[in-house]
């Protein structure tokens, strides 16, 4: 049995794999975790000393002294995945392989397990991720941008009088409100399409994230919503 931990910048997800399937998914908000009781420990709850304990933490240094204290229990020394050169069937193009965020490396693995062909993995979160890998399994590049959320947070921030405020996607905004929501979801779903152009014939995209339900309504490209796409990464390459 592995336990892989997802340390996101709102959320926290973990799991138990035992080479098979997963076992107690579970998902709190970065404030809920960092406010958890000290007397109870979300990772052992349900579960005995794991064989091996994956991270993939983008969170920051208070996360990772979190993480720290609640895998000390177990006797299996965590592995802090970072960005390499190659792993289980990835090859990294990133001109520095070990400065690419855990969360996108671990998500790139889990896309090359998925599909065979060429796709463009894409995580919406607090931020929006959009990553190319090649039918042969190379990571040629990609982009980060604000998520929906964070865009509106700063349009509401660095304006003097712009609402912060979920409004519709509609065709043509006729209120401040739907203008701000529908430019917030056409500037993600055309940052996607964009990259997406670059893949070539008969590419896949792969969403996964909070927001990427909402974002595939809005994608005219072939694609597919995975769910905890960061930790099928993890457990690959626990098992790996």
């Amino acid at each position: 049995m592995i336990l892989a931990i997802d340390a996101g910048n709102s959320r926290v997800k973990w799991g138990w794999h035992d080479g098979r399937a997963w076992s107690n998914l579970a998902t709190v908000s970065l404030i809920e975790f960092a406010a958890a009781n000290h007397d109870i420990n979300p990772f052992a709850a349900t579960h005995e000393n794991p064989e091996r304990i994956v991270i993939s933490n983008v969170a920051g240094e208070g996360a990772h002294q979190l993480l720290v204290n609640w895998t000390s229990i177990f006797e299996a020394e965590p592995v802090w995945l970072t960005g390499e050169a190659q792993r289980c069937g990835v090859k990294s193009r990133y001109e520095r392989p070990d400065q690419l965020g855990s969360d996108r490396w671990a998500a790139l693995v889990a896309a090359r397990a998925l599909h065979g062909g060429a796709c463009l993995v894409v995580n919406a979160g607090t931020a929006t991720t959009a990553d190319l890998m090649s039918a042969d399994g190379e990571f040629l590049g990609g982009l980060i941008l604000p998520g929906v959320d964070l865009m509106r947070f700063v349009l509401h921030e660095h304006t003097g009088r712009l609402p912060l405020q979920e409004g519709r996607f509609v065709p043509m905004p006729r209120n401040t409100i739907d203008a701000i929501e529908t430019g917030c979801r056409h500037a993600q779903a055309g940052a996607v399409e964009r990259m997406y152009r670059r893949a070539g014939a008969g590419a896949l995209c792969l969403v996964s994230g909070g927001a990427g339900h909402a974002l595939i309504e809005q994608l005219d490209i072939p694609c597919r919503y995975v769910e905890n796409l960061v930790l099928e990464g993890l457990a690959r390459i626990a098992w790996s």
